[in-house]
């Protein structure tokens, strides 16, 4: 099943909303416009995946920290529309990284401690990434890595203790400002986890910096602003931050992305794993 932009003007007449502007991003289709004088954005994901069930994971956050849903099925989502809608990666840009940290952490904890929708993945069940790799044969992330890192993402996923609605891919792309509501996260992927589970993305974020990120000093003083703020466990940030490193380079394998030896998220991992020692 693959979403048309016939199938978006369908949605948009269904749900009584008038367009002014059409965008495409890899994965989805996005309408800007208005219903009944509210800026609204209509988003149709083109086909089923993490984000097909948007709606009812939005729903589940209940607009805590998150952008608000007006309407939803799976694969479609009419949603508020953010204003100006400003990436947080911008902060980066400008070298404010400690800035962009405190302002994750504080979506995290207004995201955190939500009750998920029936059905939500877990993230035992994104273990299974790992195995796949394995019986492909493939040799571009290391296999004594992938061994490692699925053994580590699994021991910690068998004695987690608070569980909770995680958003999942929560990082600097997927956090917008809005003028009347601060900081908001879109884009849910949504996994049943403990808290820990939901930093790792921020780690390997923003994609266009990879000579930030795989900083160890870089990474000891985010992990230290989220520790702080959120009274995490760091061991446990640590090595849920190297296993999903080695999952995210697997996960782009499978997107048909290149991943190369000296892989963004690889450097990562080697970065976080001097710092276990």
């Amino acid at each position: 099943m693959v979403t048309t932009p016939d199938q978006l003007l369908a949605r948009a007449r269904q749900w009584d909303v008038s367009i002014d502007e059409i965008r495409e991003t890899t994965g989805s289709l996005l309408a800007f416009g208005s219903r009944r004088d509210t800026q609204v954005v209509l988003k149709i994901t083109k086909k089923p995946g993490d984000e097909w069930r948007a709606g009812d994971m939005l729903r589940a956050f209940n607009g805590d920290g998150t952008v608000r849903v007006y309407e939803s099925e799976p694969g479609a989502v009419l949603l508020e529309r953010l204003n100006p809608g400003n990436e947080l990666v911008e902060l980066i840009r400008r070298g404010e990284d400690n800035a962009a940290t405190e302002i994750l952490a504080e979506v995290i904890r207004q995201t955190s401690h939500h009750i998920p929708p029936d059905n939500c993945p877990t993230v035992l069940d994104w273990a299974r990434g790992f195995d796949r790799y394995v019986q492909t044969g493939d040799s571009r992330v290391p296999q004594d890595l992938v061994i490692e890192a699925g053994e580590m993402y699994r021991r910690l996923a068998n004695s987690q203790q608070r569980l909770m609605l995680l958003h999942g891919d929560l990082q600097h792309y997927n956090v917008l400002f809005d003028s009347s509501r601060g900081w908001i996260a879109i884009d849910p992927k949504g996994i049943l986890g403990e808290l820990e589970y939901e930093v790792g993305a921020i780690l390997r974020n923003p994609i266009e910096q990879p000579e930030l990120f795989i900083s160890t000093d870089v990474i000891e003083q985010r992990l230290r602003i989220l520790t702080n703020v959120l009274d995490l466990n760091y061991r446990r940030l640590l090595e849920w931050s190297f296993a999903q490193a080695i999952l995210s380079a697997i996960w782009n394998i499978e997107d048909g992305f290149t991943v190369a030896r000296d892989h963004h998220s690889l450097k990562l991992a080697q970065s976080i794993r001097t710092m276990m020692e």
